[in-house]
């Protein structure tokens, strides 16, 4: 298949270019920058600028499916009025101009897989989150529902659409468990808050592997949850940290010193979301590392 991936260049993207080149596909990257960085897997690479125009026409050429994995990092920056809006509009504006693009295109793609977020679920405490679960309410659930209303435009056109809510990504090359290591290397690590609230994990395997799964399965469709089958709370995903690393985990991180420190983008950290795979186990895919400890273990060694 020929394969079209917005965000190539980031976390998900690297890994999925590599995997699906492994597996025989033609990888077309589209990045701000024209530049095709020598360990992004891609045949060829497009220059857009979603928030600057249209997707070139030429852009979709025999492309047989799309993977939307564009967005600006949640956590990048606090979340001032400017900085929300730069995080909406790399997902929506992206989202749309894409799904417009595929409505121009004399020969559309087969299926979109766009990326979205368990932040859709909101603050749910200890309520299992299946894919027929309604949203939540908050800033990033509200995004999240307009990301994939805006995906779902795609479904007018006859392309089979795929929503991957994606849980927090355990990788060694990025991400928030990369941010998370040098507390927990100087022995200073600890559960944030009560450490009662859920904790969404998914290897970069797995969510690498979900995205693949949809692109080629025809039967699989709609939401599906990006997240590990065993659920941890944030105090129980700490404390295998810890133990993976052979250091002490004693120091909590209080609540109220985060919230003043990060703002409104500690709801990041403190929303519990008990989130069920259910989709993908129904459909057949088989997680790679579907416990805790030993995926910790695995990322930790690369």
């Amino acid at each position: 298949m020929k394969i079209l991936i917005t965000g190539a260049t980031g976390l998900i993207g690297r890994h999925l270019c590599h995997a699906l080149n492994e597996d025989g596909h033609t990888i077309v990257g589209v990045s701000r920058s024209s530049r095709k960085p020598a360990d992004v897997d891609v045949a060829e690479m497009i220059q857009w600028d979603s928030q600057a125009g249209p997707l070139p026409d030429d852009a979709l050429d025999q492309v047989d499916a799309v993977i939307n994995l564009a967005g600006e990092p949640i956590a990048a920056k606090r979340w001032s009025d400017q900085q929300k809006k730069s995080i909406r509009d790399s997902r929506i504006v992206t989202t749309r101009k894409l799904v417009e693009g595929m409505r121009r295109a004399v020969r559309k793609p087969e299926v979109f897989v766009s990326s979205s977020a368990v932040g859709y679920y909101g603050n749910r405490g200890d309520e299992q989150l299946e894919e027929t679960s309604p949203p939540g309410r908050g800033f990033m659930s509200e995004v999240c529902q307009e990301w994939e209303r805006e995906a779902a435009r795609a479904s007018e056109l006859g392309i089979r659409l795929v929503l991957v809510r994606t849980g927090v990504v355990l990788s060694s090359n990025g991400g928030a468990l990369e941010k998370m290591l040098p507390p927990f290397k100087m022995g200073v690590g600890g559960r944030l808050g009560s450490g009662k609230q859920w904790f969404p994990w998914i290897h970069i395997d797995d969510i690498a592997g979900i995205f693949s799964h949809a692109i080629v399965n025809a039967e699989v469709s709609g939401p599906i949850n990006g997240a590990a089958p065993e659920a941890a709370t944030n105090a129980e995903f700490t404390r295998e940290l810890g133990r993976a690393l052979h250091r002490p985990v004693f120091l909590p991180v209080p609540e109220f010193a985060l919230r003043a420190l990060m703002g409104e983008m500690a709801d990041v950290l403190f929303d519990s979301q008990r989130v069920i795979p259910s989709a993908a186990l129904a459909s057949g895919y088989e997680f790679r590392h579907p416990q805790l400890e030993p995926a910790l273990a695995d990322v930790l060694s690369r």
